[in-house]
């Protein structure tokens, strides 16, 4: 890697919003085996900000790539080994992967259009875990209580980057629905959609990035706002709908390349 890469390592975002991770953003089964269906027959894989490891696959060879010292930390016993870089200056050949995936990711890479590039260059085929921006923006915390939460990611790689890069590139892409699971294990933003009461909770709202990067005296008031609601009722006779069902589109997305 490059000077300027090996300094830019140094800057570490998750040194502040990623110290719960492990706790609060453990794999949910039912994503998993959607991910695993997407690898297809993938011997080896490249996990792209890998975090703390979720969602890599057994009973495959798996490389991890991660920037932050602090994510690295929270990697379990027996996790896939690490190799601290980013997703722009992938250090292995081309072809190096039957498979690369990023999961819940691009959006905090510098330069996602690189990043992707990069894992076309390095592996046979991609798999992305995003989201679509105009159905996320329906989703009841975000409308009711924090809509800065829309403006803040619009400025962020999504969907649309992930699809238009792929596609540039000559790549064949397909885009299936993530559904939530009411009782997700893994806390990322719309995870507690039938639990409203966590998102109270500041040790969950650490672990999910669109809330701990935004003001957090307007995060108070919003939860402020949510806590009487819910202590009212007013919560639940808005959302009476929500209360009997078993999964939510929020917008998250799958895509396949290659």
């Amino acid at each position: 890697m490059t000077g300027s890469a090996d300094r830019g390592l140094h800057d570490d975002p998750y040194r502040t919003i990623g110290i719960g991770y492990a706790r609060h953003r453990r794999p949910d089964a039912r994503i998993a085996r959607q991910i695993v269906r997407a690898l297809g027959n993938a011997e080896s894989v490249l996990n792209v900000g890998a975090g703390a490891g979720s969602y890599e696959p057994r009973g495959r060879r798996v490389t991890a790539v991660e920037p932050s010292s602090v994510m690295i930390a929270q990697r379990p016993p027996g996790a896939a080994p690490v190799v601290r870089a980013r997703a722009e200056s992938l250090p292995f050949p081309d072809r190096s992967f039957d498979a690369a995936m990023a999961i819940l990711t691009v959006h905090h890479w510098r330069d996602a259009p690189a990043g992707l590039a990069e894992m076309r260059r390095v592996s046979g085929r991609q798999i992305v875990l995003t989201w679509d921006p105009a159905i996320s923006a329906r989703f009841w915390l975000v409308r009711e209580y924090l809509p800065e939460i829309t403006a803040a990611e619009s400025r962020l790689a999504s969907l649309d980057v992930v699809r238009t890069e792929f596609e540039r590139q000559g790549a064949r892409v397909d885009v299936v629905p993530v559904p939530v699971p009411a009782d997700c294990t893994d806390g990322f933003l719309a995870a507690y959609w039938r639990r409203p009461a966590s998102y109270l909770d500041p040790g969950v709202r650490a672990a999910v990035s669109a809330l701990a990067k935004l003001d957090r005296d307007r995060v108070g008031r919003a939860m402020e706002r949510l806590s009487a609601d819910l202590s009212s009722g007013r919560w639940h006779e808005r959302h009476a709908d929500l209360l009997g069902t078993g999964t939510l589109d929020a917008g998250y997305r799958l895509v396949t390349a290659g």
